[in-house]
């Protein structure tokens, strides 16, 4: 008897991220990459901007990757964005930042913890970018101090939808998004987060741009397309983020 899982009457598991195609053929790759927020209250009486001081220092010894924020909602509060292709990293580079100096004693937030992979659509002319390098030049662009970054979830009539009725409501959604990426009052990072959310949230997206209000005003937009207005079940919380330092891997 064959061990083919089509011959079994199984479904076939393709993990691979889809692009258009490039040279004639059409772009695969098994490559992605994973973004991490976490946000901590600093304890009252101690100085949050010299926690995310030491932070930034550590991270630049170790040559760790990482946006550090300034809360603007919470004036004692404290937010890191991380990414590596290894999932791992968050647990061996990252997790050791919180157990010991000043860190140890601030609280997470578990509300506004956020981890999501980036996605291929199918139809991005050059894959490899956009899925490991758009993300981080967005975020790391010194001209773009202002980050925002929320949550969402669809509802489940959406993926019932026909594919060719679903991709009219994604382009209604992206052209936007690329409008405003074009005159450059927003940028976005979208990653995919399905079962890795403590909330069962689908997608993490990540506004950046060199203002505030365009940011705020995209997600304004965005309410009146068909995606937003009838097919989103949740979306937040909204962390609203100014950039406090940056470091780099050497």
């Amino acid at each position: 008897m064959s061990d083919d899982p089509i011959a079994k009457g199984l479904p076939p598991v393709d993990l691979h991220e889809y692009g258009g195609k490039k040279d004639g053929e059409k772009q695969k790759t098994n490559r992605r990459l994973f973004m991490q927020l976490l946000v901590v209250d600093i304890p009252e009486g101690m100085d949050a901007d010299a926690h995310a001081k030491e932070l930034l220092l550590r991270l630049r010894d170790g040559a760790i990757p990482a946006v550090v924020y300034a809360d603007v909602m919470h004036p004692r509060g404290v937010g890191l964005l991380s990414w590596s292709e290894d999932p791992a990293h968050f647990v061996t580079a990252i997790r050791p930042l919180f157990a010991s100096g000043s860190l140890a004693n601030a609280r997470i937030r578990s509300d506004f913890a956020m981890i999501g992979r980036s996605y291929g659509t199918g139809h991005e002319p050059d894959l490899e970018w956009f899925l490991l390098r758009r993300p981080v030049e967005n975020v790391m662009n010194e001209g773009f101090p202002w980050h925002v970054w929320y949550p969402l979830r669809r509802t489940g009539a959406f993926a019932k939808l026909e594919p060719i009725d679903q991709s009219h409501i994604l382009r209604e959604h992206a052209a936007l998004g690329i409008a405003y990426g074009q005159t450059d009052a927003a940028h976005d990072v979208r990653l995919a987060c399905h079962g890795l959310d403590a909330e069962d949230n689908e997608f993490l997206i990540g506004l950046i741009g060199k203002e505030l209000h365009p940011l705020s005003h995209l997600v304004q937009a965005m309410r009146k397309t068909r995606q937003t207005s009838e097919f989103i079940a949740k979306m937040g919380p909204f962390f609203v983020g100014r950039v406090f330092g940056r470091s780099s891997a050497k």
